[in-house]
């Protein structure tokens, strides 16, 4: 396969990634990794090098427009980047020493799971009392709605959150993925944080968790320029060509579509990680 080819394959299967990933709600990076393992026979570690750039690209130009809006709470963001930041960093590490079957294997347990949350009915929690550490940190906040009205919201259970973030992160550094599932958990089901403010929160985090592995990629020469480039291009053009497509399409439907292609491609590398072909 000459270097030509490889890049345009790339470029398309990181459009087809970004495209799926807008559709879903669960990001680029659960297709880029299998593409670039299985079907283009890349390092594994490299494949999540180029993963942790295309997180850090998308999170960066989504986070703004929902900042812009008022919905992110960029208090809360900051202070859960502490635990998802060491989390990054102690599963980048880790990932250097982890057989790559093992990782494989994890990976493929963490898409099921992100899948299966996908689907998962989304219920609105607001909290109209903070606990006493929340106050103390002010982690309360706001968010307008459609027809202009502004919501007050609490929040509970800090610590908690802040322990499940630290997981987040780790399989964040670990896996090369955003981890917005684990990290919408920790904040829609722990924290009880309304669900439009979780998701937007979450997305304003995941650049900076994926910058803070990436560190370490970089150091062990796993970020690799000629693969991250294209795998970059195409997933910012095809999440914003499922954003388009996104309005005009049942959602609930496509999401039921997309899980079922992804518990595919978790099958398929956990059944490579198990068999040592990856």
């Amino acid at each position: 396969m000459t270097v030509l080819t490889f890049t345009l394959i790339m470029i398309l299967g990181a459009f087809l990634a970004g495209f799926i990933g807008s559709l879903s709600g669960l990001g680029g990076g659960i297709i880029i990794i299998p593409l670039l393992t299985v079907i283009l026979g890349v390092d594994i570690h490299y494949a999540i090098g180029a993963a942790l750039v295309s997180v850090i690209a998308t999170s960066s130009g989504s986070a703004a427009a929902y900042v812009k809006e008022g919905i992110t709470n960029m208090r809360l963001g900051i202070f859960l980047e502490i635990a998802t930041t060491i989390g990054a960093v102690g599963g980048a590490l880790l990932s250097a020493i982890a057989p790559t079957s093992f990782i494989a294997v994890l990976f493929g347990l963490t898409l099921i799971f992100s899948a299966i949350n996908s689907l998962r009915k989304k219920e609105e929690h607001i909290v109209l009392e903070s606990s006493p550490l929340a106050k103390k940190l002010k982690l309360d906040g706001t968010y307008p709605t459609h027809d202009g009205e502004v919501v007050s919201y609490g929040t509970k259970n800090v610590i908690g959150g802040f322990s499940m973030m630290g997981l987040a992160g780790m399989m964040s550094g670990l896996l090369g993925i955003g981890s917005g599932a684990f990290k919408v958990i920790a904040m829609d089901n722990i924290m009880r944080i309304p669900f439009k403010v979780s998701t937007t929160t979450s997305n304003f985090m995941m650049g900076v968790t994926a910058m803070a592995s990436s560190v370490i990629y970089i150091q062990k020469g796993y970020i690799e320029p000629g693969i991250c480039m294209p795998v970059v291009i195409g997933v910012l053009f095809g999440a914003m060509a499922g954003a388009k497509v996104l309005v005009r399409t049942n959602p609930k439907k496509l999401r039921i579509f997309f899980a079922c292609l992804i518990f595919v491609l978790a099958i398929n590398m956990i059944y490579n990680g198990l068999n040592g072909k990856i």
